[in-house]
C-alpha cells in the first residue's frame, strides 16, 4: 500500500474555500509542499489587543493553520486531524505589522504529527514559535 500523496497549493487553497470560505479574509495561503508551508496575516485593526500588537490568539490561529497547511501538503486524506497539543512562546511585540507563518513538520507517524511554527514580523525577526501536534483520525 502507497503512502497519500499530498495536495499542491491550489488544491490547499480550494479546500479551504470550500470548507472555511472566510478564512482567506484572514490568512493568505503563500506557500505549501512537502511539509512546509507558508501563511501571510495582513493586520487589520481586529487583529490588535489593547497595546496596539497583534494579539496572542490571532498568531496562534495563524500558527496552527500553518501547520495544518503543511500536514495537507503531505497527505491529502488528513483533513480530518485535529490539533491534539500546541505550545507556543511570545519573543517579542510585533507590532501593528503584517506577520508570516513558516511551518515545518519535524515528524509523521501513523497516528500523530508534530511540527514547528516560526511567526515572523517585519524586519523578519522571530515574533513567536509554536510547536503543535496534530492527531489523525
Amino acid at each position: 500500500m502507497s503512502a497519500p500523496k499530498g495536495m499542491p497549493l491550489e488544491e490547499i487553497r480550494d479546500w479551504f474555500r470550500r470548507h472555511w470560505p472566510n478564512f482567506e479574509n484572514t490568512v493568505a495561503l503563500a506557500e505549501a509542499g512537502e511539509g512546509r508551508a507558508r501563511l501571510c496575516l495582513q493586520v487589520e485593526q481586529r487583529h490588535l489587543r489593547p497595546g496596539e500588537t497583534v494579539s496572542g490568539p490571532t498568531m496562534m490561529l495563524l500558527a496552527d493553520a500553518a501547520l495544518y497547511v503543511a500536514l495537507l501538503s503531505v497527505d491529502r486524506d488528513a483533513t480530518d486531524a485535529v490539533t491534539s497539543n500546541f505550545n507556543i512562546s511570545f519573543l517579542r511585540r510585533p507590532g501593528q505589522h503584517d506577520l508570516v507563518a513558516d511551518a515545518e513538520l519535524l515528524k509523521s507517524g501513523r497516528r500523530l504529527v508534530v511540527g514547528e511554527v516560526r511567526i515572523l514580523g517585519q524586519a523578519g525577526e522571530l515574533v513567536a514559535h509554536a510547536t503543535v501536534t496534530y492527531a489523525r483520525p
